[in-house]
């Protein structure tokens, strides 16, 4: 089946994210724009998926729960999960390895926890713009252990991508997938990095307002519309035809 998705998605959990992106707001947004499939990744943490997972539900609409894991070297990495409990007890582990600096809400913006009705049931103190202590290489192998696939965020940006930190994609640290935005020169990406050639290379909005999500244009083709399978897919264990 055909899936249209948007697999880079944030809310008001993420300091950045505007409060209209409510779970409600976000996930009924993405249904607007005819997407059959979404992830919540916020930054460094999975506090608000339960919320979105719930309202998806009821939407009958795909919901991959996630986060935007921030690494020692400054990198940003998607990370997806087959349930929520999976993405909850990684965020736990983020939690623990990343610095705590306390975040100042009129400065660099509140943090919220949502339940599926939209009220305010919780706020993360720690500022979720830390890098934690994970690097680049150890992802792929750590997020595998909680039955998750991670891939490089936005590897055309020049700030807060692995090629930024590094200089080239990192070939040998396991990563069989990338994001490109859709501003992102695929054909010269892939030239100085012969190793993505093959990779799936998927296109996400990383909307941190209702207003940049977009309209449904990338999909993936899968034999069946589950997490796991698409987790799968992007780890090139079963077949899957992708498309930006």
């Amino acid at each position: 089946m055909n899936i249209y998705y948007d697999f880079h998605i944030h809310s008001c959990l993420s300091p950045c994210g505007d409060m209209d992106m409510t779970p409600n707001n976000l996930v009924n947004m993405a249904k607007l724009l005819g997407h059959d499939a979404i992830a919540l990744t916020d930054h460094n943490t999975a506090r608000n998926c339960p919320a979105a997972a719930a309202v998806a539900e009821q939407l009958d609409m795909l919901f991959v729960p996630g986060m935007e894991l921030c690494t020692s070297e400054e990198a940003h990495i998607v990370c997806l999960f087959p349930d929520v409990d999976s993405a909850l007890a990684f965020s736990d582990e983020v939690e623990q390895r990343t610095p705590f600096f306390r975040n100042d809400p009129d400065k660099l913006g509140k943090q919220v926890i949502m339940d599926e009705d939209d009220e305010i049931i919780g706020e993360i103190e720690g500022s979720l713009l830390m890098a934690s202590d994970i690097s680049i290489d150890e992802v792929p192998a750590l997020i595998e252990s909680y039955g998750g696939v991670a891939y490089p965020a936005h590897i055309d940006r020049d700030s807060y991508s692995v090629i930024a930190s590094l200089g080239v994609f990192p070939e040998f640290s396991g990563y069989t997938a990338c994001e490109i935005t859709g501003a992102g020169d695929v054909a010269a990406l892939t030239a100085d990095n012969p190793c993505i050639g093959l990779m799936p290379k998927l296109l996400s909005s990383d909307a941190h307002y209702l207003e940049n999500m977009i309209e449904r244009s990338a999909s993936v083709e899968l034999p069946e519309r589950t997490a796991k399978c698409l987790i799968e897919a992007i780890k090139g264990n079963i077949q899957a035809t992708w498309r930006r």
